[in-house]
């Protein structure tokens, strides 16, 4: 890994059902399940789950499951989060990373000290209102976010070594595949819900190759800001 977590707050040390164990314990599950990265499950077992879901689902924050986090959106389950992100770095180190979704920020969180920059897009004010407080809170300088229409990317730090769609569609929108470096890659959820596939598109030096890495369960990727 690229550095140290950083210094986290009493209240991200956790107790009973948010402690160490439970987060060892998780990590073990997503190991028996084929997370193979030991970076990636290093950093899903340092980073406080608990303080990116509201407080009365804290107790279920280290189960492998998503949870509601308002607004009709969830957190992603955590084998899906270690699972998008070891696809990311498959391939080698990651400079500048592309997030469409911010959502709670625990996966930009899981990014951070994997990658260098982390560009987070949000459609939905109050989401990343919260996202950014625990960021601050937590201590990554590395995560710069925006609230607009994740469909358009971020146009202006374009072109990324990576982007992560965390929201699905029917097809990727070719204005995120032209912000992909060459040599990048561009993680997403494509299909209905139901019928959803993780994919992974790498762009080379004419053509893109297209990886089908499993079903997945995603919300929708909407336009439009809120």
């Amino acid at each position: 890994m690229k550095r140290y977590l950083a210094p986290t707050p009493i209240e991200a040390q956790g107790m009973g059902m948010t402690s160490q164990r439970a987060r060892d314990r998780l990590v073990e599950r997503l190991r028996q399940q084929g997370i193979r990265s030991g970076a990636v499950l290093e950093v899903i077992g340092k980073v406080p789950r608990h303080l990116f879901v509201d407080e009365a689902l804290a107790s279920r924050a280290y189960e492998d499951t998503a949870l509601p986090i308002g607004h009709g959106q969830t957190i992603s389950q955590p084998y899906v989060v270690a699972l998008m992100t070891q696809a990311l770095l498959d391939g080698g180190p990651r400079g500048r990373v592309l997030e469409i979704g911010s959502g709670s920020g625990y996966q930009a969180a899981v990014l951070s000290p994997l990658v260098t920059e982390v560009y987070s897009v949000e459609r939905i004010e109050d989401l990343l209102r919260q996202a950014r407080k625990r960021w601050r809170q937590l201590g990554y300088k590395n995560i710069r976010s925006k609230h607009d229409d994740g469909n358009i990317g971020w146009r202006e730090h374009a072109p990324f070594d990576a982007v992560i769609v965390t929201a699905a569609r029917d097809g990727v929108d070719p204005a995120l595949l032209e912000q992909v470096a060459p040599g990048g890659v561009l993680l997403a959820p494509i299909g209905p819900p139901g019928m959803q596939e993780l994919l992974r598109l790498t762009r080379g030096e004419d053509q893109w190759k297209k990886e089908n890495l499993g079903a997945v369960s995603f919300v929708p990727l909407v336009k439009g800001v809120l």
